[in-house]
């Protein structure tokens, strides 16, 4: 139990006091958006959707409000959740605040860092992540920039959340899948809350999320549009099947596409490296 006698009370109860804390305090408000916010927005490759740009004038009434954000953005995959938390880090940056973006899996760390990257290159804006397979001194090295305000966003998994991370100045949390945290994770989250603007991102809420939403502990948004020629996610489910697997593979390939397997038992995982091998004999695989 903490000093406060917190860890006692029942989830909902503490997540329900948090936000009581939060409405207490000022948070951050940011100003109208700059000429650089709107090139920056301007320069996305592709047509916003309805739901997208409704979601962001949200977004954006929050971080300009004093009352600090706790926004949860619903959306399927690739119906544009990234883009829109891509707009609000830009936007703290730009105020002189650091923003920390939490992503439950080291493969989201890279792609998030790639797109962020990919996004704000034309801007002076320093980006790193964080994640279990970088050394100690360069994990070092990353932590003690981002404690001096020389890394502006810096993404990770839950490394972000252990104690010799210290922000000189954060003003955004982006949680993406907060779900998939741990229980000891979440309680760290419900400590940062209390302090910085937060937009978390889900393709799957929770019901208890949902209830929060309901309750107007937290605010929604939900991304129901796909963006112009998205092609709905295509799911089967059936027993092993070389051949199907093989054409599967076949299909992404012909496209100059990349393929994740996913298997669930690392004891077995070379076995099952081997036999994807042996079938996809013109492939790589690693």
């Amino acid at each position: 139990m903490d000093e406060t006698g917190e860890a006692a009370l029942p989830e909902g109860q503490r997540e329900a006091r948090v936000q009581a804390i939060r409405q207490a305090r000022s948070g951050i408000a940011y100003p109208e958006d700059s000429l650089w916010q709107k090139e920056f927005e301007a320069s996305f490759p592709y047509p916003d959707t309805e739901d997208q740009t409704a979601t962001m004038h949200e977004i954006k009434r929050d971080m300009r409000s004093a009352r600090p954000m706790d926004r949860l953005v619903c959306g399927d995959v690739g119906y544009g959740k990234t883009e829109l938390a891509v707009r609000a880090a830009f936007k703290a940056v730009e105020a002189g605040k650091q923003v920390a973006v939490l992503v439950p899996t080291t493969v989201l760390t890279v792609q998030h860092l790639k797109t962020f990257r990919e996004r704000m290159a034309d801007y002076p804006v320093t980006i790193e992540m964080l994640c279990r397979f970088q050394s100690r001194g360069v994990q070092a090295e990353i932590l003690d920039r981002f404690r001096k305000g020389q890394v502006d966003v810096l993404i990770g998994t839950h490394r972000l959340l252990q104690k010799d991370v210290a922000p000189a100045d954060l003003g955004l949390l982006v949680v993406d899948e907060e779900q998939r945290f741990g229980v000891e994770h979440k309680e760290r989250l419900k400590q940062m809350r209390r302090l910085v603007d937060v937009l978390t991102l889900t393709a799957t809420p929770i019901p208890r999320t949902l209830h929060m939403s309901l309750l107007g502990i937290r605010d929604i948004s939900s991304l129901t549009t796909a963006p112009q020629d998205r092609r709905a996610v295509r799911t089967e489910v059936g027993p092993w099947d070389d051949d199907r697997i093989r054409q599967a593979i076949l299909r992404e390939l012909a496209r100059d596409g990349q393929v994740f397997f996913v298997h669930n038992r690392i004891l077995s995982i070379e076995e099952v490296a081997e036999r994807v091998r042996r079938l996809m004999h013109e492939a790589r695989v690693e």
